[in-house]
């Protein structure tokens, strides 16, 4: 159903390493038609049964930011660390080769808001999972998340589900 926004979805072979398969949203996002598509896909896929969207850096504000404009949502800028002034809460998570760091402001999310996570990407998970973490413990209720791009082989999608999180996607490229 969506093989006209994979079709917009530029792959650079052994990127950011050897081997890697990088799927590049920006050929999809210089595609006007195609852009707006896609944003009107997400839309029709999360419905609007949240409170808020929470984009993470940065490809996720691109995404998140149409969609909350789209459905008229407030949103919630998850960043990296050290990027957001005043009062914040952290949540540091496992990369292959180290630790990062997911934030956002301490008073972003009202008690029990219901929260929609938006990126451009689920692979492994482990950004997504960190931000569902960080958005449970400011007070949210995360049960939904968002995804232009799924790699289902490298299991992200599922980890998010085991987490009681329902995920929307709209293209899979398989074997990454």
């Amino acid at each position: 159903m969506n093989d006209d926004l994979a079709a917009l979805i530029r792959t650079v072979p052994d990127y950011p390493h050897a081997g890697i398969q990088f799927r590049d949203i920006t050929t999809l996002l210089l595609d006007g038609p195609g852009f707006a598509t896609t944003v009107d896909r997400l839309a029709a896929a999360v419905g609007t049964g949240f409170d808020l969207i929470a984009g993470i850096e940065a490809r996720g504000f691109v995404f998140g930011a149409a969609l909350a404009a789209k459905l008229a949502k407030g949103l919630i800028l998850v960043r990296k660390a050290n990027k957001l002034p005043g009062t914040v809460l952290g949540v540091n998570y496992a990369l292959e080769y180290g630790e990062d760091r997911v934030e956002i402001h301490a008073d972003c999310v009202p008690a029990g808001a219901r929260v929609l996570l938006v990126d451009d990407l689920i692979a492994t998970g482990g950004t997504a999972l960190a931000a569902v973490q960080l958005l449970r413990a400011g007070g949210a209720t995360v049960t939904a998340a968002a995804f232009v791009i799924d790699l289902p082989d490298l299991g992200g999608a599922d980890r998010l589900r085991a987490a009681g999180v329902d995920v929307a996607t709209l293209v899979e490229f398989a074997g990454e």
